[in-house]
């Protein structure tokens, strides 16, 4: 019997509990999953890759069937690679679905195996992004409920000062 193996990308920075949320969720459908640490200097790290990868590690703890891995290729040759041709993506609102379905079309363009499943996250975490996160960190607003207590620590250290807990 062949392994189900998924890709789950993204540049998680950082990790959020929605990603969190998705990652369970995908290792109910898949037999692996492999989470893709991209670098985007576009959206500002705050975190380098090897500590968002230690992050993601140090938040979902030893769990059976799931790896964290840099992602320093195109995704569908990350993919090929890997011999994974599903990748799954977060869906917040009808505005990540345009980037998100312009993505996947280019993806199936490049790598016809390759197929987008879309995932929303529960209710309580709809609303999530790292950006939104790191923005309320930065300005001193409470992080505790959106993030791993790994996260919150590593949060705490790039803010210092600002970062506070209800």
């Amino acid at each position: 019997m062949s392994s189900r193996r998924a890709i789950y990308p993204g540049s998680f920075d950082p990790v959020t509990n929605g990603h969190l949320d998705l990652i369970a969720r995908s290792l109910g459908l898949f037999d692996e999953v492999i989470i893709a640490v991209a670098d985007n200097e576009a959206k500002s790290p705050i975190f380098t890759t090897e500590e968002r990868i230690a992050l993601i590690r140090k938040s979902i703890g030893d769990c059976k069937g799931l790896s964290v891995e840099p992602l320093k290729e195109l995704l569908v040759d990350f993919c090929r690679h890997r011999e994974a041709f599903v990748v799954i993506r977060g869906l917040r609102a009808v505005s990540d679905f345009e980037f998100e379905f312009q993505m996947a079309l280019t993806n199936r363009r490049l790598q016809p195996k390759i197929e987008t499943i879309f995932l929303t996250p529960r209710e309580d975490c709809i609303f999530l992004s790292s950006r939104i996160v790191k923005e309320v960190a930065r300005l001193g607003g409470d992080v505790d409920q959106f993030v791993s207590p790994s996260v919150l620590t590593a949060l705490r250290k790039k803010f210092p000062k600002e970062i506070r807990s209800e």
